[in-house]
């Protein structure tokens, strides 16, 4: 079946980067990140058998970037037992299919995300219209075209474990897209985010490629649901994680993560969604934008 994936017909190589593209580090217990360009993916082992998961997988052309990094971290190409993704969207599969094929190895993502992954339903087209910066405007060039991975994406267990990693959780953290997910390790009250909030002004290109550190909302120009990506920040608020690692941006700890998740749960209208938009003014048909953000 492997011979028969493929990515979309907008695939593309998107030419942004950061100062802190080819971070790869340890960042807590059994846990690395890697940064490639301007996205985040993670390397979570298991204390109990050695097997290791990758979550999300980069950006586009990234597959030989990470083989080298599992080589690099393992001392060899060591596949990892699955990939799980916290959604689908071009920068967090980049080099997803290249992956499998080397790999053959499943994905596992939430049922609502699966159409973006077998090739049934591309997602929304990316919002330029938002308020933010250079980002938002060089969206409309970002793919948006699902992928077809068959029968080796698999839903994840509706039970919210995270196959082959016992001590983590994933909760449904929808908004950004509709099958988004987040991991919750509660041990250390770790946190891997995907993009339900981020530590970049994402729109801005000059905080993208310098990395400076702010929490902000789901990227604005691919946020569908503003309703649903406040209930998500909410839930994660609800958690007190004392680490998170999100999908863009450097990660956030302790107090500063605390106080930070905090306030952007509570002023999430003011900080995270625009002040216009497509997505804002017609959020499900139910009003406009200033209706929203009262």
């Amino acid at each position: 079946m492997t011979n028969d994936m493929h990515y979309g017909k907008d695939y593309k190589v998107v030419p942004a980067t950061s100062t802190k593209s080819g971070t790869f580090e340890k960042i807590a217990e059994d846990l690395w990140y890697q940064t490639i360009q301007i996205v985040n993916l993670c390397y979570v082992t298991n204390p109990i058998d050695n097997k290791w998961v990758l979550i999300d997988a980069g950006m586009p052309k990234s597959a030989n970037n990470i083989i080298d990094h599992v080589t690099e971290k393992f001392g060899k190409d060591y596949p990892p037992a699955a990939i799980v993704l916290t959604h689908g969207h071009f920068d967090h599969v980049g080099g997803l299919v290249d992956l499998v094929k080397h790999w053959n190895v499943p994905v596992y993502a939430h049922e609502k995300e699966l159409p973006y992954l077998r090739g049934e339903q591309a997602y929304p087209e990316p919002d330029t219209s938002v308020e933010g910066g250079m980002v938002a405007k060089m969206s409309k060039f970002f793919p948006t075209d699902p992928i077809e991975l068959g029968d080796m994406v698999k839903p994840l267990p509706a039970d919210g474990s995270v196959p082959y990693l016992e001590e983590w959780k994933w909760i449904h953290t929808p908004g950004h897209t509709p099958g988004h997910v987040s991991f919750w390790r509660e041990k250390d009250q770790t946190l891997i985010v995907g993009d339900a909030f981020v530590t970049v002004k994402q729109e801005n290109l000059y905080d993208v490629m310098v990395q400076n550190k702010e929490i902000s909302g789901p990227p604005r120009y691919l946020t569908p649901d503003w309703k649903e990506s406040q209930i998500s920040v909410e839930k994660l608020r609800n958690l007190h994680p004392k680490l998170a690692i999100t999908g863009h941006g450097l990660p956030m700890e302790g107090e500063d993560m605390t106080k930070n998740l905090d306030y952007l749960a509570k002023n999430f209208k003011k900080i995270a969604v625009p002040d216009h938009g497509r997505y804002v003014e017609t959020d499900k048909g139910t009003g406009t934008v200033s209706q929203y953000r009262k």
